[in-house]
């Protein structure tokens, strides 16, 4: 058969809508899934005749009606899709009829926008740290906003081996800022304060991309056809849009 009709596992279980493809190479490692009843190594590629199984299940490729979700995530609530592990996950507060996964993360005590889905494509065009996408922030911490706190995390702090990227910084009260990041680093914000020895008291996610958190806590909406033709649009210089 001809090389270009093999689709790595991770690409199958992510084009069939059934994990990204971050989440697929987990499931590997762990020998949830099953080619043809053996158990694959990472980068192994299939056939269309290849039978895929994870947790005794049969992945079809033929998947559903892509589905975009925006959803204002309460402080307590954890993003993972492993119902097992954490008794409060976004999965089961949502509760949502067909099976959908968290684009990136959003910490337990932070609240705000984070998108969901069940197109494994996007979520990789979208957390691509080379793609630039910006997040914004609000942010309130333990005492009073200086100049140089300013200055230091926009133009960049020591965190995790690695210098922050230059970011927007913009004070808004005494003891509240915003900020646009382009990168993902864990828990990067809170390092951040930390690091200049500012605690953060609330963390609020307002902006991802083009979409805005416009929804009560705990609630979620649809992204509309509009704002998927913007994402589209910012995510082009990938191989697969939309």
């Amino acid at each position: 058969m001809e090389n270009n009709k093999l689709t790595r596992i991770n690409k199958f279980l992510s084009e069939a809508g059934y994990c990204s493809r971050r989440e697929a190479d987990k499931l590997i490692e762990k020998g949830k899934v099953l080619i043809n009843g053996k158990i694959p190594e990472m980068g192994t590629k299939i056939s269309i005749s290849d039978i895929v199984k994870v947790d005794g299940n049969i992945i079809s490729k033929e998947k559903e009606k892509p589905i975009y979700l925006a959803f204002n995530k309460p402080v307590g609530i954890v993003c993972t899709t492993d119902t097992r592990v954490e008794k409060n996950n976004i999965i089961d507060y949502i509760n949502y009829p067909s099976r959908i996964f968290p684009i990136g993360r959003l910490d337990k005590p932070s609240d705000g926008l984070i998108l969901l889905t069940n197109d494994g494509d996007i979520v990789n065009k979208i957390l691509r740290a080379r793609n630039n996408h910006e997040k914004e922030y609000v942010v309130t911490v333990n005492k009073s906003i200086t100049k140089e706190f300013i200055t230091a995390m926009s133009s960049g702090v020591p965190i995790l081996d690695t210098i922050t990227r230059n970011c927007k910084v913009e004070k808004l009260t005494k003891y509240k800022f915003r900020i646009i990041l382009t990168q993902g680093l864990n828990r990067q914000i809170r390092r951040m304060c930390e690091y200049l020895s500012y605690d953060v008291i609330q963390l609020r996610r307002v902006r991802i991309m083009n979409i805005s958190l416009d929804t009560k806590v705990g609630e979620w909406r649809h992204l509309s056809s509009k704002e998927l033709v913007e994402i589209n649009k910012m995510v082009s210089n990938s191989n697969k849009v939309i």
